[in-house]
Order: structure tokens, then C-alpha cells, then sequence
């Protein structure tokens, strides 16, 4: 994947953040604004799973990892599953039908 540039403004303060988190993991500011870009992603897609406005499958998209991952993920942060009954019910019709 080829990256893009991006050029943004920032006040003061998250800049000696980024600069000071980038010298204490030894690495430059770039890297770290994609670290936190990924871990923010996370977060969102965890919020808006939480929130019932994301199933599994639109957070791992959001997160931009796979499904499984977005499970352990969950499971990392202990997220507990917001499936009702019904879902469970159609979710167990559908492995059936692929088994």
C-alpha cells in the first residue's frame, strides 16, 4: 500500500506529546501519529460496538483488521458480546446451513 503525506495543524501541547513520546519509544513523530491513529481506530470501533452501532464485522472494518482479530481484541479489553437470543438463534441456523 503505497502511504499518503498528510500536513496538519496541532496546538502546542500535543505537539511536545508527540515529540516526547516519539523519543522515549526511539522512534520519529510519524510513527508515532500512525500508532496513535491506529489505536484510536481501535478505540472507535470498540465504542461503537459498545454502543450497538457497529456490529462485529463494521468495528473490524473500522479498525481496519480482520474479524477474528477484532474478537481478541474485545477480548483484550473485555467487551462482552452484545448479541440477543434472536442473533445467537441465526447465527447457529447459519453454521448449519454451511455445515
Amino acid at each position: 500500500m503505497q502511504a499518503k503525506t498528510l500536513s496538519i495543524r496541532i496546538g502546542n501541547e500535543d505537539y511536545r506529546f508527540l515529540s516526547a513520546l516519539a523519543k522515549e519509544e526511539k522512534e520519529d513523530i510519524s510513527k508515532a501519529v500512525r500508532e496513535l491513529v491506529d489505536l484510536g481506530r481501535v478505540m472507535l470501533a470498540i465504542g461503537k460496538y459498545k454502543k450497538s452501532e457497529a456490529s462485529i464485522e463494521k468495528a473490524a472494518k473500522i479498525a481496519g483488521v480482520p474479524i477474528s482479530k477484532m474478537m481478541d481484541i474485545f477480548k483484550e479489553y473485555g467487551v462482552e458480546a452484545n448479541l440477543d437470543y434472536e442473533d445467537y438463534l441465526t447465527g447457529l441456523k447459519t453454521i448449519r446451513k454451511a455445515w
